[in-house]
């Protein structure tokens, strides 16, 4: 067959197996198998195990697990909760003070967590509820924070930031430094549109109130004493603290990210016994078990994938996908548009783990040749998975948010997250236009890369 052949065989059976219904592991891991019984000698059917363990025997990979634990610590408990009541108590004079402070909990439990459902579900189930008792609108609140939750997969540590650096060979501190910039921009952006649908919707009901008589708790103002808002940071700034201190520690060159990760996740454990009271067998149980089934899921994700871009790369599928892609000769803007858009069409299908994996050997070659930092490009490429957690038809913080507040059609979350993804875009736009936003924190602490554009 030709190589023409292979490839458009090689497409339309992962699709077929896609559509099947199958977990998406044991789909991408069949399509390998397959074509290595057709087109690869016979002897590598033996050798798939040990194929698979050399594509995992990374150390950056030892991390994922290991963060997935902190964040099920983190998630597990009160920190969540407590950390939004006490960013809603400080910020409750300020107008549009509780959208702003569900955002700003959001991106903090999500750089702790490291995990965007898990951020969803733990600063959701107060928020939204908290939001709804004083008027917002109920797509509006469930919009925070599912654009919110989706920081997780942007600001370090991200499990999905880590998985890229593996695939395109990339420092994996750098990268995370990369995000940070970007993350801030996205909270800042998310914030601004907090504050000014928060002030339309106070107008509204205003105008309701004056014409009609028309309550509203949108129109009531909480108010904390200094006592009562100093009350509740003895149990949000340990959380705080190990957040700083894992960026410390890793940045600082005292510990690599997978000691970074231990570190972070003993840490995590050790600060819900004391704070929290978890520290029994029944308490701890599920932290486990939960750290348990995630890892292993995403872990027989990433070996499948890799297996999976192994064929592609033996039968010269990606090599040629990448040298067809270079010879559309495109200009540079042009070929990272229709790239970026790949991955949009992409997210409506798949999650991020395994848009990474799958396209990284074919996307991130030509990407170089045109002379783009894939630093810079892993953020970019992050950002527009984030958006495809919340636009339908497979955005799972939708279902998320659908499964903690069920009351909420699905129709009021769509709209209320579509004006957040407009927002990424944006900094997408924005990210492009100053690429320093991305750039230049970790050209800053680890020096610039010679030939980075």
């Amino acid at each position: 067959m030709s190589m023409l052949a292979i490839g458009l065989a090689f497409a339309a059976v992962t699709l077929i197996f896609m559509m099947s219904g199958a977990p998406i592991a044991f789909a991408l891991g069949a399509v390998a198998v397959v074509f290595m019984a057709f087109f690869m000698p016979a002897a590598s059917l033996d050798t798939i195990t040990q194929n698979v363990y050399e594509e995992m025997a990374s150390i950056t990979l030892l991390s994922i697990p290991l963060f997935i634990l902190k964040g099920a610590a983190i998630g597990r408990s009160r920190a969540g909760q407590d950390l939004y009541a006490a960013l809603h108590a400080w910020m409750s004079r300020v107008p549009g003070g509780l959208g702003i402070a569900n955002v700003f909990a959001c991106a903090l439990f999500a750089a702790m967590a490291g995990s965007s459902p898990a951020t969803c579900s733990a600063i959701g189930s107060a928020g939204i509820p908290e939001m709804r008792k004083r008027g917002y609108s109920p797509g509006f609140a469930a919009g925070i924070i599912a654009a919110g939750g989706t920081l997780g997969i942007l600001l370090p540590p991200s499990i999905t930031m880590i998985l890229y650096a593996v695939a395109a060979e990339q420092s994996l501190g750098r990268l995370f430094l990369a995000g940070i910039g970007p993350g801030l921009l996205l909270v800042g952006l998310f914030a601004a549109y907090a504050v000014m649908r928060y002030r339309r919707e106070h107008r509204n009901a205003t105008a309701a109130h004056a014409s009609h008589g028309t309550a509203s708790a949108m129109l009531d103002v909480d108010n904390y004493t200094m006592r009562q808002k100093v009350e509740m940071l003895p149990r949000v700034l340990p959380f705080v603290i190990l957040l700083i201190g894992v960026m410390i520690a890793l940045y600082g060159g005292f510990a690599t990210p997978s000691e970074t990760a231990g570190l972070g996740a003993l840490l995590a454990l050790v600060l819900i016994a004391v704070v929290y009271g978890v520290w029994r067998v029944r308490d701890v149980a599920p932290i486990l078990s939960a750290t348990l089934k995630e890892s292993t899921m995403l872990m027989f994700i990433i070996g499948m994938s890799l297996l999976f871009s192994y064929v592609m790369s033996y039968l010269h599928i990606s090599q040629s996908m990448a040298q067809w892609i270079v010879a559309l000769q495109l200009s540079k803007w042009l070929l990272l548009a229709a790239i970026l858009l790949l991955v949009v069409v992409l997210g409506f299908f798949l999650p991020p783990v395994s848009i990474i994996l799958m396209t990284a050997p074919i996307l991130l070659p030509p990407l170089k040749a045109a002379g783009f930092d894939l630093i810079w490009f892993g953020v970019l490429m992050t950002i527009v998975m984030e958006a495809g957690l919340i636009h339908p038809p497979v955005g799972l913080n939708l279902f998320v948010i659908k499964n903690i507040a069920p009351d909420i059609t699905l129709g009021q979350i769509i709209r209320g997250v579509i004006p957040f993804v407009g927002l990424m875009f944006v900094a997408v736009i924005l990210i492009c236009l100053l690429p320093g936003i991305a750039t230049a924190l970790p050209d800053a602490v680890m020096g610039a890369v010679p030939g980075a554009r």
